[in-house]
């Protein structure tokens, strides 16, 4: 990872990241002044897809977030977090990581850069990364069909593996999974991290997962996902996850 100076703070970026990379290219305006926004997904916030071709990345889509709070303190401040070095900003640390697991071969989108903007103690923050091409969400695709059994044991393989690693997901949902084929990819790692293996993290990172799936399927009934499908999912976890 590598960084530059800006006006108004830093940019980190990957060894594949155009160093030619400006604050401009953070900013959702700077896109739709190009044309270049494809479309957006729409959470508590907006997350923008853009196609980088306008900066020179051929066939590229990416995709743009910016860091906003949550719960109650974002009543107080909506998107800044206190600076305690640039390393430990959300953002250049979601990069560090999904640079890690990229790198490793894990099923992660591919990391682009990220832009940390001071303001006297505080920063705001925003993160590009590659979207995974013909990939949706969980809840979007069990909205639509099923998935095979043969699926729900390759995504709790998938899960596994990464528990098998350390990587600890700060908020493992059926919507920060993406499905593409029969592949699985987790995504949103912010406040992600390393660490040890052990049974307590992961049954609670499970148990996180697993409230998702209920609680979307109260929103919506026709889901396809019930009890059998979680058995699956858990038995391949458990199949893979190293004991």
């Amino acid at each position: 990872m590598k960084f530059k100076k800006t006006a108004k703070g830093s940019i980190a970026y990957c060894q594949y990241t155009p160093s030619s990379i400006e604050p401009n290219w953070f900013a959702a305006d700077f896109w739709r002044q190009q044309s270049a926004i494809t479309g957006s997904s729409k959470g508590r916030y907006t997350t923008w897809f853009v196609d980088a071709n306008s900066v020179g990345k051929a066939q590229n889509q990416w995709v743009l977030r910016h860091y906003y709070r949550g719960g109650l303190i974002e009543k107080i401040s909506r998107d800044q977090y206190l600076f305690t070095g640039l390393e430990k900003t959300r953002a250049v640390a979601e990069l560090a990581l999904l640079e890690n697991l990229y790198q490793q071969g894990f099923a992660v989108p591919k990391p682009i850069a990220a832009n940390v903007e001071r303001s006297g103690l505080f920063y705001r923050a925003d993160l590009i990364i590659e979207r995974v091409e013909g990939a949706e969400d969980l809840v979007a695709r069990l909205s639509k069909a099923a998935m095979t059994d043969a699926q729900w044991l390759v995504l709790g393989e998938t899960i596994a593996e990464f528990h098998n690693h350390g990587v600890y997901h700060a908020d493992l949902n059926a919507k920060n999974i993406l499905i593409c084929d029969d592949k699985f990819y987790l995504i949103d790692f912010d406040r992600g991290e390393l660490r040890k293996p052990n049974s307590q993290w992961q049954q609670a990172n499970m148990s996180r997962l697993l409230r998702s799936f209920r609680k979307e399927l109260g929103k919506l009934p026709t889901l396809a996902f019930n009890d059998g499908n979680w058995q699956q999912l858990h038995q391949g976890y458990l199949a893979k996850l190293n004991h």
